[in-house]
């Protein structure tokens, strides 16, 4: 193994694992303050972020690239995706969460080929029912210990994976920053919206965090920025083949801190169907991976 692919690997490893640590603090403070104005608070300090580092690098935020129907797909998908993966993320066990978002790849793979005209063979098609079996255990619909909140992740799987093929469609012109400052003011527009609809329905204002609150807010913002900058960074340095199939230690890290900051235990049935996933994704990487390097030679067969 090459010495970039090693250093790839490294920072797949740290961003999943500040990702996980970001999703506890998203957790424990959406448990306290509405869903509305977590997404708003976290929205503005990313758009603040990014925004900056956009225009350093001399892009134009409000040019006509906003409009770009791959960017305005992409934006949708971020949104849908932020509003049913925060409230999951408040009412189900961090675990069950983590273990069906890493689905996203086969349902990323399946949508390609339904809508996009990508070649996928009978192998892969495998891997995604496969996936798709794992899901049904974790979430265990029908048995004593389901949760109807788990539910919720399936849309925000969903929504993600069109997030995620809407961004192969946007034009390389527009850098990583600029993109990702875009999807961090969809996510401040959803957040505005979500509180104004809990003041003209319910007549609630919005709650002015106390000190752990606040402590918990600035940790989610924090670490979501340090794993969205490794994540790039990972996926810039090494082949993807190879660095991307370590996104799936997110499940580890959250099954780890989902025991020791919320006392969730997993049990056996969905640590079967989240060993399911991942090996159906695990397999899905490698079959890509045989593609890539058969393609020139011979056609692959899926």
């Amino acid at each position: 193994m090459g010495a970039e692919n090693l250093r790839g690997i490294v920072l797949m490893l740290i961003s999943m694992a500040l990702f996980a640590v970001e999703d506890m603090f998203l957790k424990w403070v959406a448990m306290r303050i509405p869903a509305g104005e977590v997404l708003f608070v976290a929205g503005l300090a990313s758009t603040l972020i990014f925004s900056t580092l956009a225009l350093r690098e001399g892009q134009s935020l409000f040019g006509r690239g906003l409009w770009h129907p791959a960017v305005i797909a992409r934006n949708l998908g971020e949104m849908l995706g932020s509003i049913t993966y925060i409230i999951a993320l408040t009412l189900a066990p961090l675990a069950t969460v983590s273990a069906i978002l890493q689905a996203m790849p086969l349902v990323a793979t399946m949508a390609a080929a339904l809508f996009m005209g990508a070649a996928v063979g009978w192998r892969r098609w495998t891997a995604i029912v496969a996936g798709f079996i794992g899901v049904v255990l974790v979430i265990q619909p029908g048995a004593e210990g389901f949760n109807p909140a788990s539910l919720l992740v399936v849309p925000t799987v969903a929504m993600l994976a069109l997030r995620d093929l809407a961004t192969r469609r946007v034009p390389e012109s527009f850098s990583t920053t600029l993109v990702a400052a875009w999807g961090m003011m969809s996510i401040v527009l959803l957040g505005l919206t979500m509180m104004a609809w809990s003041w003209l329905v319910d007549g609630a204002l919005p709650v002015v965090p106390d000190r752990p609150e606040t402590f918990a807010l600035l940790g989610a913002i924090v670490f979501g920025s340090a794993g969205y900058a490794a994540v790039v960074a990972a996926a810039r340095t090494g082949e993807v083949s190879v660095v991307a199939p370590f996104r799936y230690a997110r499940l580890l890290f959250a099954i780890i801190i989902g025991v020791l900051a919320f006392n969730e235990w997993p049990n056996p049935l969905s640590l079967l169907g989240a060993a399911i996933i991942i090996l159906s994704g695990l397999y899905s990487f490698a079959r890509e991976r045989t593609r890539a390097r058969a393609l020139p030679l011979t056609p692959a067969s899926g």
